[in-house]
């Protein structure tokens, strides 16, 4: 319990002594300290206490000052970089996903004052309402020490950010990634659905679940659709990668050695091995034929080489050319007269 000046009673859990150790600082002012650990429901459920404050009079100014913060560091590490290049920095550094890891980082959500509603709910573990509550820590940092220890926290914090807006890898679409991610992988699209919304309606706060082939992936909260919706595909982001991670085969090692065979399986396949066919006698090779070395020929003797020619008996000598006519004119009379013969008595023309 605590009294009407915010402080705690004798007894009770000192959640400003807790953040002083966390953070390294100590708060002279430790009503405005109480005020940033305290929500608005603790406030609506205690209104019998005079004197509370919720911490969202602190969360306006906050943003502002973790905004300079930020850009101050942004504009000493680029120092050439334009203003939309600074300003699209800065909104991926300081969004609420980057106030919600900076709160999960201190543990602030086990701080927290809330009421019964948000504590039934799980209030310390929604994004909105932590980068609320971080908001509100770095506004009470900044009265009580000015802007030395809000540089300090956002180097301690944000330093892997700013490393990786210095390296060009800064990027936190995570819907672009879930959805490049799932058509390569799974050829799909994910899907958003909101499935809550709380608060009234200057102040609502969404609830949405990012679903991918029937199966959810993700729950994110956040001050706006948008931001739910960012939020939960950075948890299906993170589910599939856990079990791309799984499922990847094991890192190459050594090749293990052949297990030997026992004894009565070397007996069983030796029995079952049948016996080798005897060769045949070799076959002896045919002898070989002699040959005579030929000798060399000569130039001359080319056209001599070979068997001598046979002796061919001598023409006889061309009959007359006018004998020759006359028996060439009779040889086709005789053959009309053999395929013909004349009739008896008939005289020969």
């Amino acid at each position: 319990m605590t009294d009407e000046r915010g402080s705690l009673a004798a007894g009770a859990r000192d959640p400003v002594a807790e953040l002083e150790e966390r953070l390294g600082l100590r708060f002279a002012d430790r009503a405005t300290a109480i005020a940033a650990l305290t929500h608005k429901s603790y406030v609506n459920e205690h209104r019998d206490q005079a004197g509370l404050l919720d911490n969202e009079r602190l969360e306006f100014l906050g943003d502002a000052v973790i905004d300079l913060a930020v850009s101050h560091r942004l504009m000493e590490r680029f120092p050439e970089a334009r203003e939309g290049e600074l300003s699209k920095m800065r909104a991926a550094v300081v969004d609420e996903l980057g106030l919600c890891e900076m709160a999960r980082a201190l543990d602030l959500g086990a701080l927290l004052r809330l009421g019964r509603g948000e504590e039934l709910t799980g209030g310390r573990q929604k994004s909105s309402l932590l980068a609320d509550a971080m908001e509100a820590v770095i506004a009470a940092v900044f009265l009580e020490a000015g802007l030395g220890p809000v540089l300090q926290i956002a180097d301690r914090f944000l330093g892997d950010a700013f490393a990786r807006a210095t390296a060009g890898t800064l990027d936190r679409d995570f819907k672009t990634q879930l959805q490049e991610l799932a058509q390569s992988r799974l050829r799909s699209t994910p899907r958003y659905r909101v499935v809550a919304e709380r608060g009234p309606d200057h102040s609502k706060t969404f609830e949405v679940e990012t679903e991918l082939r029937g199966e959810v992936l993700g729950r994110g909260a956040g001050r706006s659709k948008k931001d739910a919706e960012q939020a939960a595909a950075k948890l299906a982001l993170e589910a599939l990668a856990r079990r791309v991670a799984d499922a990847a085969p094991p890192p190459p090692g050594p090749v293990p050695a052949p297990e030997e065979p026992a004894p009565h399986r070397m007996a069983v396949e030796a029995a079952v091995v049948p016996l080798p066919a005897p060769e045949p006698p070799p076959v002896p090779a045919p002898p070989e034929r002699e040959t005579t070395p030929e000798l060399p020929v000569e130039p001359s003797s080319a056209k001599t080489e070979g068997p001598p020619p046979r002796k061919t008996p001598a023409r006889r000598p061309a009959a007359r050319k006018g004998v020759r006519a006359k028996v060439s004119r009779a040889a086709p009379s005789r053959t009309k007269i053999a395929r013909k013969p004349a009739r008896k008595g008939t005289k020969k023309r």
